[in-house]
Formats: C-alpha cells, sequence, structure tokens
C-alpha cells in the first residue's frame, strides 16, 4: 500500500465565467505522506483556504484531481463525497466552532456517534484524547468555562476523534499567544504522527511552519516548495 494518503493532481479553481473569472487554483500539485505534516504558507488571497476546501471535499475543484488513501474523488457523488469526509478527514478551523450547550468530551463524542460508534467506547475514545491533549481534567467542562487554548485542543481531538487518514487545519493557532500557539501546534503534530495520518497546517507563524515536515506556498496558482 502506498504511504502517499494525499495526492492532487492538476488541481484548478475558477469563480465566476469569462473575462470576469478569477483563477485561484492553476494546475496545483501536492502529495502528502503518511505521518507527514506539510506547513502551506502564502499570503492573504493566494488560495490557501480554497486548496484545503478542495482538500477537505467541501468544496469541488473545476479540474484535476484529489485522491485520497488512493481513492480518487474527482467522478464522487456528493453523498460519498460526504462519507469519506466523514471517516477519512479532519478539519480544525481557525475558530473552535465546539458545540456550546455540550461538554469538552460530548463535543469529542459527537462525530463518533454520528459515525455509528457507541456511546461507551465513543467515551473512552474521547477521554484518551483530551488526555492526549493534556486537559483529560477538563473533560466535563463547557466550551464557555475553558480558556482560549483548551477550546482549540478539545477541537484537535474532535477533528482526530475517527482517526482520520487527513488532517486538516486551517489557521488553528491564529487567534492564541505565542506559548498556547506552541502547545497547541505541539499536541496536533503528536497526534497526526501518532495516527499516521497526512496533515496540511495553513498557517502564518513562521516560527511553527518551521517545525512541520516541509514547508509549501502558493504562487501564480500553483503549489511550490518554500523556506523561511
Amino acid at each position: 500500500m502506498s504511504d502517499m494518503l494525499l495526492s492532487l493532481t492538476g488541481v484548478r479553481q475558477s469563480y465566476g465565467d469569462g473575462e470576469g473569472a478569477v483563477h485561484v487554483l492553476k494546475g496545483a500539485d501536492l502529495t502528502v505522506a503518511k505521518g507527514e505534516l506539510v506547513a502551506l504558507v502564502a499570503p492573504s488571497g493566494a488560495g490557501k483556504s480554497t486548496l484545503l476546501h478542495i482538500c477537505g471535499l467541501l468544496e469541488r475543484a473545476s479540474g484535476g484531481d484529489v485522491s485520497i488513501a488512493g481513492q480518487s474523488t474527482a467522478t464522487l457523488s456528493d453523498r460519498q463525497r460526504t462519507l469519506l469526509r466523514r471517516y477519512r478527514i479532519g478539519y480544525v478551523y481557525q475558530f473552535h466552532h465546539l458545540l456550546p450547550e455540550f461538554s469538552a468530551i460530548e463535543n469529542v463524542m459527537m462525530p463518533q456517534l454520528i459515525a455509528g460508534v457507541g456511546d461507551r467506547q465513543a467515551r473512552a475514545r474521547g477521554m484518551e484524547l483530551l488526555e492526549v491533549m493534556g486537559i483529560a481534567h477538563r473533560h466535563d467542562h463547557r466550551p464557555a468555562e475553558l480558556s482560549g487554548g483548551e477550546q482549540q485542543r478539545v477541537a484537535i481531538a474532535r477533528a482526530t476523534a475517527n482517526a482520520p487518514t487527513l488532517v486538516l487545519a486551517d489557521e488553528p493557532t491564529g487567534n492564541l499567544d505565542p506559548a498556547t500557539s506552541d502547545v497547541v501546534f505541539a499536541a496536533l503534530s503528536d497526534l497526526v504522527k501518532k495516527h499516521d495520518a497526512a496533515s496540511i497546517i495553513a498557517t502564518h507563524n513562521h516560527d511553527l511552519a518551521r517545525r512541520a515536515d516541509r514547508i509549501v506556498t502558493i504562487r501564480d496558482g500553483c503549489i511550490i516548495p518554500a523556506s523561511l
């Protein structure tokens, strides 16, 4: 079995038609291997979020193909894409988007319950992840009772609850202070390595990006290697 868990081939994305069309991606190619964390660093408007949405099957590309764990997604139905997202992809946003009426453990259990996991198993898995995140002692607290860094660590635990093949993070430390950012990034990196997942993290934080396995950027609609 190939170690390549994510493969983008000639991915194009345009918005609008005719002369007014905006061409964001113009044939983007990228592969990410098992256990590899890739930092995506690019100026605002370059297409970072668009790229992550396409990788996460939240948005259909105008052309090209995205393969996840060897499965081409170009011709999948909306239902098939939804199932692939549910079982193969974890997404961490800049804003944690936790459900405010549920506790930390309940937030981490939610994607597992949706996937058909039993309550006891989901709770055990959730506590294991919160332990890895260093916040198991806060498991019964609601988001409003947690700090920003704690909320984001719960969000990471939730994103990885179903042991996804691909973990995507869009500025996951963007709203955190430097010390907390370091803790959150380290926790995310450790989980990616532990689960042998592939991961792309979009970030403006150059210090954190340097800790990734490699760095890429978007230039003229293409993905190219970068150094900081």
